[in-house]
């Protein structure tokens, strides 16, 4: 028998405060990875009142414009899916400068002045010629490296398309080596695979929806809350690749 006793060591978790929370699918999907969810913010009623029930004793903002580093405490992931309305395809193109998609820049105000480990980005794919270049350049100069990959819903089993643009950013190593940047635009064997997918899933999906909101409470808003969620196993995948990189960094360093 060994002379010291056998000590198990359990990390603690990662804790998450999350921006533009919608209805938390996110978060879930943080928290199957092994995450822990410290505070959410989001401003519609409906999306809160889900975000109650299913998070009731954690702190909920109404508005991440009033969210500072003294009013909020710092998380060792702070993620959200800022506002797509001026990045979409559909919308007017005004990108990073609109009125809905500006509020990108509390996102990055909370990324520079909380300092989180690490920071977890989602919002529609046309964000990649319609902000990304700025968005990573203003990142790395708060010293935040970053990596990026498109990935769609039903590559993960989802009954739907749903392409969305993830960034991960974390501080960049002080000796300026193996920053992990030969990660940036990652595309693992994995999601090459998944890719491949992309047309037969989307002959495959349901051709349609219910859209009538005659009789069925808070349908409408039940619609628009799905319609804006993050689907829980894309943020579960990519929330594994964050606890990856982790391992990498600890390990390194």
């Amino acid at each position: 028998m060994s002379e010291f006793p056998t000590e198990t060591h359990t990390p603690r978790p990662l804790t998450v405060g999350s921006l533009f929370s919608g209805i938390g699918g996110l978060e879930l999907g943080l928290e199957r990875a092994g995450f822990k969810v410290i505070w959410q913010c989001e401003r519609d009623p409906y999306a809160r009142k889900v975000l109650a029930k299913h998070w009731p004793n954690i702190p909920c903002y109404d508005d991440v414009r009033t969210l500072n580093a003294s009013t909020v405490e710092r998380p060792d992931v702070l993620c959200g899916g800022f506002p797509c309305q001026d990045i979409s395809s559909a919308g007017k193109g005004a990108g990073l400068a609109g009125e809905r998609s500006g509020l990108w820049w509390e996102f990055f105000r909370l990324i520079r002045d909380l300092g989180p480990k690490y920071a977890l980005l989602e919002n529609v794919a046309a964000l990649t010629y319609r902000g990304l270049g700025d968005i990573l350049g203003y990142l790395s100069e708060i010293g935040y490296d970053t990596e990026w990959s498109e990935l769609s819903a039903c590559a993960l089993g989802a009954p739907h398309v749903r392409r969305r643009l993830f960034i991960m950013a974390y501080p960049a190593r002080v000796d300026g080596q193996n920053r992990l940047g030969e990660r940036r635009g990652y595309q693992t064997t994995d999601e090459q695979a998944q890719r491949s997918e992309y047309t037969q899933c989307w002959k495959d999906a349901p051709s349609g929806s219910p859209r009538s909101a005659h009789g069925v409470p808070n349908r409408m808003d039940r619609n628009r809350c799905v319609g804006n969620a993050v689907a829980p196993p894309v943020a579960e995948f990519v929330a594994r690749r964050l606890l990856q990189i982790h391992r990498e960094r600890v390990i390194s360093s």
